[in-house]
């Protein structure tokens, strides 16, 4: 081998970690970035199941009035039709009794 491929092969090994570099012997936890990519979607999860259990317990009832529901009209076709006739018949009756017609 030529003197200038050993020389760029040693300085791509110097540079490289080792096991004398300082950071070689640290667990992946105490890298700051591994908690910056799996802080994120953990935070996620959590704050989801959070609202699930919040959701699931304090569900409110179902509240069911009898008088409210025998006496709602039943819907049909022609329900919005009625309503627009009836809104309309009603609206000109209290126009003209606040005219004094």
């Amino acid at each position: 081998m030529s003197d200038s491929i050993r020389a760029a092969a040693s300085s791509v090994r110097s540079a490289a970690p080792g096991p004398d570099h300082e950071e070689a012997g640290r667990p992946w936890w105490r890298y700051g970035i591994v908690w910056l990519v799996v802080g994120g979607p953990l935070a996620v999860v959590v704050a989801g199941l959070t609202t699930a259990v919040i959701a699931y317990r304090h569900a409110d009832e179902v509240l069911v009035d009898r008088a409210t529901v025998q006496s709602a009209v039943r819907p049909s076709g022609e329900t919005p039709a009625m309503m627009a006739r009836n809104h309309a018949a009603t609206a000109a009756a209290a126009d003209a009794v606040g005219r004094g017609r």
